[in-house]
């Protein structure tokens, strides 16, 4: 009996599996059933189906999808689907079952060109389109092999937040330029506000991210060859870049200037601390100013700047993290009509306007030239300038496959909260093991990044901004 019950609960399952997958196939993005008009003999629409995991402009970009569809006069609709988590997932079986979508956002570039997902852009999109990116489609983020399969949109945009009040109790009429100045500002914010349970500085060393965040703002900024430990020139990791700015962050820590509890310390947290007045100051992005619009609303008096460098001289750009905006599929079947849409999705006027709303930062000139100041309260600190530049791939990820032993984020993050190993051991051990993991990713043909000797970040500076 017993075994007849978990043997029909069984067919069960199996007949519940197959009938929710064939109601996915069949409601799978490649448009709604025929309107009326459509079965009366007018000519049928061209269905583009649009998949995205973007929530925060789902409302506005859905606006915008609906003001295509009734506008277009290429009868073209399009349905926007915008997928839960997994995405990245999700696209992998749309594929390997035949329902891919047609346009879809781009969150793992050299994945979805080496799987075939990809159709190359270039003659599929206008001339006067492509030509707004000249100098813009770095490799291995927006082409590979001489290819173009996507185009750069918004990105973020690094910077050093900071209370002005608790900086100008510390005797500071500006913010830090120099790491020196920086370590020094936060002792004194530190000192002022101890009793209060105010401290000059934090991080989130919970993660690796605790190390990147700061160091990879200053560290481009502070470097024309490198980025990621890669340097562009060589073809090799050099982790020295590193140096300064982890100096720094140790010194803090050693100074008592560094928030307690850094050590298990999570993003939001330390937003709270900071929404609080309890923070002088941190690294982290663009997203920033609607986090304490939204999730932590304050009335502190916060500003941003560029982030500290050793000497305070810039000899590179601050990273810019801008992915590729969207693709078309390479298995559509209306590959010109999804280039249609990608265009209107480029257009002047909606990117303009999605700037100005605050729902992204652009790195386009053509954007930047045109549009008016964010209604984002602080969004206006991180807006684009000759010193934010987009970098090509590293071979980081990879190499990071390969690797044996700590990687080089938790390394450093070791360093600055207890100081166990010499600076110089770090870097060593790092650049060692590093060289070996990227020689065998080289070997086993997971990476074609090579070295550049014409590199240059300062050729970056400009790029974005003024």
């Amino acid at each position: 009996m017993k075994k007849r019950m978990l043997a029909r609960s069984s067919f069960l399952i199996c007949c519940l599996l197959v009938t929710a997958l064939t109601l996915a196939a069949c409601s799978t993005n490649k448009g709604s059933d025929p309107k009326p008009e459509e079965s009366a003999g007018a000519t049928p629409k061209t269905k583009i189906a649009y998949w995205t995991a973007d929530r925060h402009d789902m409302d506005y970009m859905q606006k915008k999808v609906d003001e295509y569809n009734a506008t277009n006069t290429d009868n073209i609709e399009v349905e926007m689907k915008v997928m839960a988590d997994n995405y990245n997932q999700a696209v992998e079986v749309a594929f390997a079952s035949n329902q891919a979508p047609d346009v879809l956002k781009i969150y793992d570039f050299q994945t979805y060109v080496n799987k075939g997902y990809l159709t190359q852009l270039d003659g599929l999109l206008s001339a006067d389109l492509m030509a707004k990116f000249d100098g813009l489609l770095v490799d291995n983020v927006y082409k590979l092999n001489g290819k173009v399969y996507t185009l750069p949109n918004t990105g973020q945009f690094w910077r050093l937040l900071y209370n002005v009040d608790l900086m100008e109790k510390a005797g500071y009429s500006e913010p830090p330029k120099t790491l020196d100045e920086m370590v020094d500002a936060a002792k004194k914010i530190t000192e002022q506000g101890k009793a209060e349970g105010i401290y000059g500085f934090a991080s989130n060393f919970k993660s690796g991210s605790g190390f990147t965040r700061p160091a990879f703002a200053s560290g481009t900024l502070d470097s024309e060859t490198g980025h990621e430990g890669y340097n562009f020139q060589t073809g090799e990791f050099d982790f020295g870049m590193y140096r300064d700015i982890s100096e720094a962050l140790r010194q803090i820590k050693v100074d008592g200037s560094l928030l307690p509890g850094a050590e298990s310390l999570d993003i939001d947290p330390l937003r709270a601390q900071f929404a609080q007045g309890k923070i002088g100051m941190y690294v982290n992005h663009s997203g920033e100013p609607a986090v304490y619009s939204s999730q932590f609303p304050t009335d502190i008096n916060w500003s941003t700047a560029p982030v500290p460098t050793k000497d305070g001289v810039i000899d590179g750009v601050s990273w810019v993290n801008a992915t590729g905006y969207v693709g078309i599929s390479d298995k559509s079947e209306n590959k010109e009509a999804a280039a249609k849409f990608v265009e209107y999705l480029y257009s002047e006027d909606l990117r303009v306007d999605y700037q100005e709303k605050g729902l992204g930062l652009s790195v386009l000139p053509f954007v930047n030239e045109k549009a008016g100041k964010p209604e984002l309260k602080g969004i206006e600190g991180f807006l684009p300038t000759q010193y934010d530049g987009i970098y090509p791939a590293t071979p980081l990820s990879i190499t990071e496959t390969k690797l044996e032993g700590k990687k080089a984020a938790d390394l450093f993050n070791e360093y600055i909260l207890t100081g166990n190993q010499d600076i110089e051991a770090v870097i060593s051990d790092l650049n060692s093991r590093y060289g070996k993991a990227l020689a065998a990713a080289r070997s086993e043909g997971l990476t074609d990044i090579k070295a550049d000797p014409s590199f240059s970040a300062k050729k970056l500076q400009g790029t974005l901004g003024k």
